[in-house]
């Protein structure tokens, strides 16, 4: 283990022998604080992900596999073995690594604090785990910053951190090869009763180092409090925001005075919210008394009743009890920003009933199974249920109903701004075009920049592009949320978005109902199996507002039996044989046929097949719009090579591949349309790209 001896650390020497990972990461944060704080966070953090590997490593405790370092600290088995107070210090080194990972500005004074809260784990770790004494670790010392001159300071810093990035590069070579040896060293299984004593004395030991240590609770606390109404673009330090030990009237105390821990102000000099900080040890619901408390003292004293946080730390709780909104209190993952609380407060006087507005005629039509869908959802929101799973067939208006909810929400005041998140870009573009088509209220694609958007209601987004972006923007930015296909990737891939967001949430998808899955149902508040409204394909059908599709199936010998040597002609062995090709060798079943083999004349008879037999448009001679699906972009493009060799009189402009790969991918669709420059092009042949069709054709 001593060939880790990458980066000496001024502090964190005492964990060289058991764990050097540790040393050398600590090591590269030290060095890193004053020329590189971002890197400095950056190494804390994997110090702290490190230090919980450890924790699990020596108890056995469940994880699933690509656990995220968040879900690794919120889980049950862990919290049970770890003081509140080292998950608090973890916390704080979690949330600023993010934010350094993200690019988000950090300081040189976040980092100094930060390594002596690492300083801190790493001294629990070391008495809890390694049984090592605490006598034998030396008090911490701030990093000291380089002493050269200030003309030889620029060539001094560039060097060091080019120095550094090899080591660097050292470090993650030997970590991974570190991380496989501890996991054979550690594959001797406990039986349960040796596991469970193993918990149970590592949950004591480790609160006696905690008291022992004199670790500082409340500082750590307000670090993570600050830290996060920082991030929500609060300014601490400025007084007319924020103030802390506020004096609060008219509070149940002998002298009828209180103390408020946070209380965020307007700028009219109004409270917008009041926190309440518990200690971690307390669970944060026990804070909400106190704080309904201070609400009622502000209120009284300011004219206007400010919305409630509570919180130990990391778990943040949102209670706005006036009268007008009186949601039951609900957990957060931050604190929202001073215009969403502006909103938060001003809809108590601007939202009507959802009932009481009327959705422009045109968007839903004389549909009536659309109007009652609208009327389910809304009455599901009516009764302080924030989440709807609407299930509707494909081709029966998803996106219609998506407008008309954000038409009604708008109108009654309950929404200022919209998400609408989709799969792909094909569909962000539909679905701008469509709400333009509809409501006059200001769309745009969301980007990074829309964080400090004060214009646009309507956000677009893909998921792939929102998972990228959500942590910029805050809990309450968004007031609507409408996830189309909503099936079951969504929850296993894109779930944070939904956890993050306090927003109205409804998820749309075209899954037959008795296939979504469990979790989806669960993530839009539904039981399973029992959507806020259904409208099945076979209704659709019924009703004449969709077509049966029919199949029709069309293949090969090969294709049906695959290729095997005993079963060909005595032509085909003949031939075979001319080329040099054994026919006993050949044994491939229909499906390898089907997975592997391109062949370009089985290819050929499907292509003619569809140009001859394919269904007509109406005047009875034109191919109707077909979409090809291949199996890959290989396979794609010998296709659309073999159609331009079959029918070379079309110029190429009939049949394209439109998928990824392709850079003018959305143009081509357009074209397919018949919206772009090439109204011929009407067989379009994808893999993926396609596969929710394609919205209209003109």
């Amino acid at each position: 283990m001593n060939r880790i001896d990458i980066m000496q650390s001024q502090n964190f020497e005492f964990l060289r022998d058991t764990w050097p990972e540790l040393a050398s990461l600590a090591g590269f944060a030290e060095r890193y604080v004053q020329a590189d704080p971002q890197s400095a966070h950056t190494k804390l953090r994997n110090f702290a992900e490190r230090c919980v590997d450890i924790v699990y490593s020596e108890l056995s405790l469940p994880r699933t596999p690509l656990s995220k370092f968040i879900e690794l600290l919120s889980n049950d088995a862990f919290a049970a073995v770890t003081p509140k107070v080292v998950i608090d210090k973890l916390h704080a080194i979690r949330i600023h690594g993010n934010k350094a990972a993200h690019g988000d500005p950090v300081t040189e004074q976040s980092a100094q604090w930060l390594l002596k809260e690492a300083f801190d784990l790493g001294r629990w770790l070391f008495i809890t785990y390694n049984n090592g004494d605490i006598a034998t670790i030396n008090a911490f010392e701030q990093p000291k910053p380089s002493q050269s001159a200030k003309a030889d300071y620029k060539n001094e810093h560039k060097a060091l951190l080019e120095h550094y990035a090899k080591q660097e590069a050292q470090m993650q070579a030997l970590l991974a090869e570190l991380t496989a040896e501890r996991e054979k060293a550690t594959q001797r299984q406990h039986t349960e009763a040796e596991l469970t004593q193993l918990k149970q004395k590592a949950a004591y030991k480790g609160q006696q180092v905690v008291n022992e240590l004199h670790f500082d609770e409340a500082t750590t606390r307000k670090q993570l409090i600050d830290l996060q109404l920082a991030q929500a673009g609060w300014e601490i330090d400025n007084t007319h925001h924020v103030t802390l030990e506020e004096k609060v009237l008219y509070q149940p105390t002998p002298s009828g005075e209180g103390y408020a821990d946070y209380v965020l102000w307007d700028d009219n000099g109004k409270p917008l919210a009041v926190v309440e900080a518990k200690k971690t040890s307390v669970d944060a619901e026990k804070g909400r008394h106190q704080a309904k408390c201070y609400a009622d003292g502000l209120e009284k004293m300011h004219g206007q009743r400010p919305v409630i946080f509570y919180t130990n730390g990391h778990d943040i709780w949102i209670w706005d009890d006036h009268q007008e909104q009186n949601y039951p209190p609900r957990k957060l993952y931050g604190f929202y920003s001073k215009s969403s609380l502006q909103y938060q407060v001003r809809q108590r006087i601007e939202r009507k009933p959802l009932n009481s507005v009327s959705v422009k005629t045109e968007i839903l039509g004389d549909r009536l199974y659309q109007h009652e869908a609208l009327k389910r959802i809304c009455e599901r929101f009516e009764t302080k249920q924030r989440k709807a799973l609407a299930v509707q067939a494909t081709g029966t208006g998803k996106t219609r109903l998506s407008i008309a909810l954000t038409d009604v929400c708008m109108q009654a005041g309950w929404v200022k701004r919209v998400l609408f998140v989709c799969d792909r870009r094909e569909l962000r573009k539909q679905a701008k075009n469509a709400y333009s088509e509809f409501l006059s209220a200001p769309i745009t694609i969301l980007t990074s920049k829309s964080v400090q958007d004060s214009h646009n209601r309507i956000f677009i987004a893909t998921y792939p592009a929102m998972i990228r972006l959500f942590e910029k923007f805050d809990p309450g930015f968004f007031d609507l949320i409408i996830a189309d296909e909503s099936h079951r990737s969504v929850y296993n891939i894109y779930g944070d978005l939904f956890r993050y967001f306090d927003a109205l949430q409804v998820g749309l998808t075209a899954t037959p109902v008795e296939m979504v899955s469990r979790s989806t149902c669960q993530l839009f508040g539904c039981d399973f199996k029992e959507p806020t409204c259904n409208y099945t394909l076979e209704t659709a059908i019924e009703e004449g507002y969709l077509v049966p599709y029919q199949v029709v199936k069309h293949t090969t010998k090969f294709l049906r039996e695959g290729i095997k040597g005993h079963a060909l002609t005595a032509e085909e062995i003949a031939e075979l044989e001319d080329k040099g090709i054994d026919p006993n060798s050949l044994d491939f079943d229909a499906q390898e046929i089907d997975r592997a083999v391109y062949n370009k004349d089985t290819n050929r008879k499907i292509l003619q097949n569809l140009m001859e037999n394919g269904i007509r448009q109406a005047d009875g001679q034109t191919l109707g719009k077909t979409i090809v699906f291949a199996r890959n972009h290989k396979h794609a493009k010998l296709l659309e090579s073999l159609f331009d060799e079959l029918y070379p009189q079309y110029g190429g402009k009939f049949c394209h591949v439109i998928d990824n790969y392709d850079p003018r991918a959305e143009a081509l669709i357009d074209d397919f349309k018949g919206l772009g420059s090439n109204d011929q092009l009407t067989i379009a042949i994808s893999v993926d790209m396609l596969d929710t069709g394609i919205e209209k054709f003109l």
